[in-house]
């Protein structure tokens, strides 16, 4: 199979935009859905985080676009806004060889007005979560008449959530499926029973494609505890202790043990953050930033939050209980030991999860040897799982006309920053975040609450 791009009917400038954007050879999904794709064809693929199935859809979403034409002709649908935003920098990245191509961002958790501003100026693409789209079809502030490709990514997590009967009034709203109507995509990492109802529902002829993940369990250690239900926490905060990482994510299976879990391990010391669904969106946005720059060592989360979060090294996974079901739990330590390097995978269960247990042990074909903690280890007075940067969050992003340079040149140069000093820059409407390593953030709050952004002043304070 030929993995070059330059192997697809792809426009020169497009070819050229990929390659910078160091797109050397195509992804086994890129390989299998873009020539479908690209052909007009319907597609049913079984793809997981970190396989590059965004530019799967992307690719061929923005070279079907007529630029000239300023109606909504591609919708993607995300099941919540933290995957919209991915899915909206990749599109933006991937449109960046095409003239004139305006994205439009729509998620709940923010106020409608200013979208509604952007919807009159007109968006040849939408991303969105089914609830937030819906609204706007409501107030009439969304035409859909003109769609010719539709993109739900990660099925299953928005069937999980609840949004079916969303889905299905959006449909109604879009042209019918079929030769020379609307191009449906779907893409899932699983195939639940409620799955073929949708399929059947939305996609005409297609085309199946399953990928397996991109990473094995072969690079993972394994390690299954079991505790008594009472000792849970415990033997957890002696496992933290004991490996002290860096970047560590742990799963709970409700949202309040999530919240309750992060408090109590912040309180010790650990630098931990919950996100879960009831957490308000700007809220969810500065946990997920302060995690993925590194400037928080613990995020504990559920399933529906973590989905689609991407995280390329990630020392740790910690199954605070084990998951119902054996391939979200291959899901969730395939976090860890990406890109060749290997990963940890710590699970807790006590005697009435051994069901589960057994679930997965025959689902990933190999036998489970529990082990038992000898002793359990409690933090020394003044603990502190200190991460290597400090998060600073500016109030000025995107509307005010502030980018990452503006932020990079107030902070550097004859400053007293250096460049490495300086890590991942976050822009949001409002805000933006901006990480620093730790021993230089107290220089760094200095220089830009005295300081100017862009000739401005902004208010800038350290998250905790």
């Amino acid at each position: 199979m030929n993995l070059d791009f330059s192997s697809l009917t792809l426009s020169p400038a497009m070819l050229s935009n990929l390659e910078s954007l160091g797109y050397a050879q195509m992804t086994p999904i890129q390989a299998q859905s873009l020539p479908q794709v690209l052909a007009g064809k319907d597609l049913l693929a079984q793809a997981k985080t970190g396989s590059g199935k965004t530019a799967a859809f992307g690719i061929g979403l923005i070279n079907k676009l007529n630029q000239r034409f300023f109606g909504t002709q591609g919708l993607v649908l995300c099941p919540t806004r933290e995957l919209a935003d991915q899915v909206t920098k990749e599109l933006r990245r991937l449109a960046r060889a095409t003239q004139n191509i305006k994205l439009v961002t729509l998620c709940g958790g923010v106020p409608i007005g200013p979208q509604i501003g952007s919807l009159q100026h007109g968006a040849h693409v939408v991303v969105g979560t089914p609830g937030r789209i819906l609204k706007h079809l409501n107030k009439g502030t969304l035409d859909l008449s003109q769609i010719s490709t539709l993109v739900l990514d990660e099925a299953d997590r928005m069937l999980d959530m609840g949004f079916s009967d969303e889905i299905d009034a959006i449909i109604e709203a879009l042209p019918a499926a079929g030769k020379g109507g609307r191009q449906t995509l779907l893409f899932s990492a699983t195939y639940p029973e409620s799955m073929a109802e949708l399929c059947g529902h939305v996609l005409h002829q297609p085309v199946e494609v399953r990928i397996e993940a991109t990473h094995s369990i072969e690079h993972i250690s394994q390690q299954f505890y079991e505790v008594p239900k009472e000792q849970r926490n415990a033997t957890l905060v002696s496992l933290l202790i004991q490996h002290q990482p860096e970047s560590a994510i742990i799963f709970c299976n409700t949202r309040q043990q999530t919240q309750t879990l992060a408090d109590e391990l912040d309180a010790m010391g650990f630098y931990a953050r919950a996100l879960h669904g009831d957490l308000e969106q700007r809220e969810r946005d500065r946990v997920w930033t302060q995690f993925a720059n590194r400037s928080v060592s613990i995020l504990v989360a559920t399933d529906v939050a973590a989905r689609g979060l991407d995280i390329k090294e990630l020392d740790m996974v910690v199954n605070f209980e084990l998951s119902h079901d054996p391939e979200v739990h291959i899901h969730r330590i395939g976090r860890t030991g990406r890109a060749g390097q290997t990963g940890l995978a710590l699970s807790l269960f006590s005697t009435n999860e051994v069901k589960r247990l057994m679930a997965i042990e025959e689902y990933q074909g190999q036998a489970i040897k529990p082990q038992k903690l000898d002793r359990l280890s409690k933090p020394e007075a003044g603990f502190k799982l200190t991460p290597p940067m400090a998060t600073l969050q500016i109030d000025g992003g995107r509307k005010q006309k502030v980018r990452p340079g503006d932020i990079l040149g107030a902070l550097t140069g004859d400053k007293g920053i250096t460049g490495k000093q300086v890590g991942k820059i976050d822009l949001f409407d409002n805000t933006a975040y901006v990480a620093i390593e730790r021993a230089a953030a107290k220089q760094a709050l200095n220089l830009l609450n005295t300081g100017k952004i862009k000739g401005r002043k902004f208010r800038v304070r350290q998250l905790h």
